[in-house]
């Protein structure tokens, strides 16, 4: 067994082993991990990604025996070309800080900061208890420094700006419409889209010439929200990348996603550069994968 499999089967073996629901049985098994009562007999040179992967496939099960329709984990390819990205544009940099308004269980952001590598830290907001406590627990595994706050994200934050804001966003309407009163992108009739609102909430948290990963709906700039988001957008950020991810990622057509980037701007910055339009291929294909991460790193570069 691999290490990754090791760490699984230590925590399924403890969650079947107890008449809790599943996802609170792999807290405490790795709440006794992280105190040495109880862990994994794991092989020399455990990474971090056989831990993030390893409790991924605990929580994954255990997100399948307790369905919740906001129980919902980025898969892990998308996560690796996020975290991909990421470290090209951070090269060379030292003490990068991140922040995700919509963690989940963290494995997106887990799965940045690990392709990032050392000197990295987040902040982290959750609304949900149970999914804040599982992203904690895998925190102290990995060993990465993370501020996590319990709250809703559209709220005011106390949370510093930082280098990278990478979030899967949370797609739908947003229900306070009160407290959406306090956003440029709350339209004149009707309930405001939150992940618009997630949009404008990252960028006020991301510093200037900052970047902002964003896992999007292919169909953003087509919705009937679109007319606010466009001058929003073209005001207050530089649009760098819009990267369709492929569709066979998606069970359905109509919840295919893209990967929008975008930077903040600061006095010096050259606001004229191209908008990059990629599409991904399927990853399946090493050799069109590799082309497209080559023509990544050249952007990056730029």
């Amino acid at each position: 067994m691999t290490n990754t499999e090791k760490i699984f089967s230590y925590i399924d073996t403890y969650a079947e082993s107890t008449e809790m629901i599943y996802l609170e049985a792999a807290i405490e098994a790795c709440e006794k991990w992280i105190a040495g009562d109880e862990m994994p007999r794991l092989e020399d040179g455990v990474s971090k990604e056989d831990i993030r992967r390893g409790i991924q496939l605990a929580v994954l099960k255990g997100m399948k025996q307790n369905a919740q329709p906001h129980h919902q984990m980025t898969p892990d390819s998308i996560g690796m070309l996020l975290g991909h990205i990421a470290g090209k544009l951070t090269a060379g940099e030292e003490n990068i800080t991140l922040f995700d308004p919509a963690t989940g269980t963290g494995n997106l952001l887990f799965t940045v900061m690990n392709a990032i590598g050392n000197n990295v830290s987040a902040s982290a907001v959750e609304i949900d208890d149970i999914l804040t406590r599982l992203a904690a627990v895998t925190a102290e595994l990995v060993e990465h420094s993370v501020t996590f706050y319990i709250q809703d994200a559209l709220r005011p934050l106390m949370v510093d700006p930082v280098d990278i804001t990478v979030s899967d966003l949370p797609v739908g309407y947003y229900p306070d419409d009160e407290n959406a009163l306090e956003y440029e992108l709350m339209p004149s009739k009707g309930h405001a889209y939150a992940h618009h609102l997630f949009i404008e909430q990252s960028m006020k948290h991301t510093k200037p010439g900052g970047y902002a990963l964003f896992i999007v709906p292919a169909n953003l700039f087509e919705s009937d929200q679109s007319t606010l988001l466009h001058p929003f957008l073209k005001k207050q950020t530089i649009i760098r990348a819009i990267i369709q991810l492929p569709e066979s990622l998606f069970k359905n057509a109509t919840h295919a996603k893209s990967i929008l980037i975008l930077q903040k701007p600061f006095p010096e910055m050259n606001k004229t550069q191209d908008v990059l339009l990629a599409k991904v291929p399927t990853m399946t294909d090493k050799k069109a994968m590799a082309l497209f991460l080559q023509k990544m790193d050249a952007w990056a570069a730029e």
